[in-house]
């Protein structure tokens, strides 16, 4: 790959038991990212930016796993990157309103694959991966 061509290394979820009590959910997400960021060696990490929720209980659980994801970030020495949904979309598809499907069908075709990435979690994580992708190219050709 050349220093601008996208590629696909890796990619795929960290699921927990719904069962499990939430500090032992949060431990094996926070102990999957440290093997993940072992194994690969990133420089940066990247996150989406909360948005607010209408359902509280989801923003919440989605909000602690992202704790857990900047503090394994952190503890690795990554340069934390964050996007808004919106930041996100226009990256990808080019428009701010996108669709999900529409962010689906751009991912798989900016990473040249031969299907959609599944599950929608993994498709997303790749869109705002995508997103870091051009904004560092933006930011190389300005001289950021």
């Amino acid at each position: 790959m050349g220093g601008d061509e996208l590629g696909l290394i890796d990619y795929g979820v960290i699921t927990t038991p719904a069962e499990w009590p939430l500090p032992r959910r949060l431990l094996h997400i926070h102990q999957e990212l440290t093997a993940l960021i072992q194994k690969h060696r990133p420089t940066d990490a990247v996150v989406e930016k909360l948005f607010f929720s209408k359902n509280v209980r989801t923003a919440l659980s989605v909000g602690q796993a992202r704790g857990v994801a900047l503090l394994a970030a952190a503890q690795a020495g990554l340069t934390v990157h964050e996007y808004t949904p919106l930041e996100i979309k226009q990256a990808v598809v080019g428009y701010g309103r996108a669709e999900k499907r529409q962010i689906q069908q751009m991912v798989q075709v900016l990473l040249q694959l031969d299907f959609v990435p599944q599950p929608d979690d993994a498709a997303d994580a790749l869109a705002v991966a995508i997103c870091r992708a051009h904004s560092a190219r933006l930011e190389r050709l300005k001289g950021e």
